[in-house]
C-alpha cells in the first residue's frame, strides 16, 4: 500500500517538470524564429529603400559615337596619347586628318564654339549661316521680283523669266593657338576640354567680327563695309544704297532724324520687316542724343529684360567692330542682314597639339574653315558722315 500511494505521488511531478522543460524550449524556439523574421524583415527593407532612392538608370537605347571620341580627345589633349584617335570615326567621317594636320575636335568642343560665335555681338548673329563640306558655295539671287500673271480657261498668262545673278563665297582658314602648362594638364581637376573651347571661341569671335565687316576678301571673308557704295541710295545685288548726313564726321543736328528715317524708308518693305540697326558703342552715343521736331528722342531703351534697344522702332545691335564716326565713315547700317549677308563654313574643327615649340608649355594649334561675302546690296543700307 505505501509503494503503490508513493509510485502514483511521484508521477505527477515528473510530468509537471516535462511539461516546464517543453514550455522553455518552445520559448526559446520562438525566440529564434522572431530574431530571424526581424532580420529578414530589415533586410527587406533596407532593400527598399535602396530601389526606391537609388533606382537603376534606365539603358540607353541611342548610340553615342562621340563618348569613346570625348575620351581619345581628352586623352590627346593632356598627354599627346593620339592612339585612341586613329580609327574612330564621328558620322562616318575619320579623326585623323594627317593630310592637313591635327585630329578633328570632340563633338562637344565644336558645338560650344559654335554656340559662343553665336551668341556674340557680330555679324554672325544676324547674317544667315550656311554649312557646306565643299571649299566654295554658290549663291543665286534674282535680279528682279519675279514676273507673275492671271491665268483663265481662254489664255494663259505669259511673263517674262526673271534673270538671276550668281554669287560665290569662297572659304578660308581661320586659326588659334591656345597655350597651357604641362603642369595645368596632368591635373585631372582641369577641364580641359572647356577651357579649349572657351579659348579658341574667343579667339575665333574677334577675328571673324573684323572679317565680316572689313575683310579685304584675301585670305579672309570679304566685309559687308568693302562692297560698292551707291551714293543714290538705291543699291543693287552687288552695291549697298548709301545716305549722308550732310556734316563731315558728325550728325547735322536740324537734319539728323530726317535723314535716319530717309535711310529706313529707302529700304524695300519684305526688307524692313527683319532689319536692325549695327553700330559701335560711339556711335550710339551720338546716335542716343538724337531728337525729332518735337524735342522727342528717337531713341528707345528696351522695357523688358533682355530685348535691343530700338530706333526708330527697329532693334539694334552694338559691334565694337564697326566704324567709329569719322570724315567719310559708314558707321550706320540698317537692314535684313539674313537677305543681305551670308556665311559659309566647314563643321570640323581641327586641332594639333604642340608640345615642343613653346616649351614647357602646349600648343593648340586649332584651324577651322570660314567664308562671308555680300549677297544681296538691296537689302541694307549705309549712314555716311559726310557732306
Amino acid at each position: 500500500m505505501t509503494e503503490v500511494r508513493t509510485g502514483a505521488q511521484s508521477a505527477p511531478g515528473e510530468l509537471k517538470g516535462a511539461l516546464l522543460g517543453f514550455v522553455e524550449e518552445l520559448k526559446g524556439f520562438r525566440q529564434d524564429i522572431e530574431k530571424k523574421l526581424n532580420a529578414q524583415d530589415e533586410r527587406m527593407s533596407m532593400f527598399e529603400r535602396k530601389t526606391a532612392f537609388r533606382a537603376r538608370s534606365p539603358l540607353s537605347t541611342e548610340a553615342a559615337p562621340e563618348v569613346p571620341h570625348q575620351k581619345a580627345f581628352n586623352a590627346y589633349l593632356r598627354s599627346g596619347d593620339d592612339s585612341g584617335m586613329r580609327g574612330l570615326t564621328v558620322e562616318e567621317k575619320g579623326l585623323v586628318t594627317s593630310a592637313e594636320g591635327g585630329f578633328l575636335a570632340a563633338p562637344q568642343v565644336t558645338e560650344n564654339v559654335r554656340s559662343v560665335l553665336a551668341a556674340g555681338g557680330t555679324m554672325r548673329a544676324l547674317a544667315n549661316v550656311v554649312t557646306v563640306d565643299a571649299a566654295t558655295y554658290d549663291v543665286l539671287i534674282d535680279r528682279d521680283d519675279l514676273e507673275t500673271g492671271w491665268a483663265t480657261e481662254e489664255a494663259a498668262a505669259e511673263t517674262d523669266a526673271g534673270g538671276v545673278e550668281r554669287v560665290t563665297i569662297a572659304l578660308h582658314e581661320l586659326s588659334a593657338m591656345p597655350k597651357a602648362s604641362q603642369r595645368l594638364l596632368d591635373d585631372a581637376a582641369f577641364d580641359v576640354e572647356t577651357w579649349l573651347a572657351e579659348r579658341i571661341a574667343d579667339k575665333f569671335a574677334r577675328a571673324e567680327s573684323s572679317a565680316f565687316l572689313i575683310g579685304d576678301g584675301v585670305g579672309k571673308p570679304f566685309g559687308i563695309m568693302k562692297s560698292f557704295f551707291d551714293e543714290s541710295g538705291v543699291g543693287s545685288i552687288t552695291s549697298v544704297g548709301e545716305f549722308r548726313t550732310g556734316k563731315a564726321a558728325a550728325f547735322d543736328e536740324a537734319t539728323a532724324a530726317e535723314k535716319l528715317i530717309d535711310m529706313v524708308y529707302a529700304l524695300h518693305a519684305r526688307h524692313r520687316a527683319n532689319a536692325t540697326f549695327m553700330m559701335s558703342s560711339k556711335t550710339a552715343a551720338a546716335v542716343r542724343k538724337l531728337k525729332d521736331g518735337e524735342g522727342r528722342f528717337i531713341w528707345a531703351d528696351s522695357l523688358a529684360a533682355g530685348e535691343p534697344a530700338r530706333l526708330l522702332g527697329y532693334p539694334i545691335m552694338l559691334c565694337e567692330d564697326m566704324p567709329e564716326i569719322a570724315a567719310d565713315s559708314r558707321s550706320i547700317l540698317f537692314g535684313d542682314m539674313k537677305a543681305a549677308y551670308t556665311i559659309v563654313e566647314r563643321p570640323e574643327l581641327r586641332v594639333l597639339r604642340d608640345p615642343f615649340s613653346a616649351k614647357p608649355h602646349v600648343l593648340f594649334y586649332a584651324t577651322k574653315r570660314v567664308g562671308g561675302g555680300l549677297v544681296d546690296g538691296r537689302a541694307v543700307k549705309a549712314m555716311k558722315f559726310g557732306a
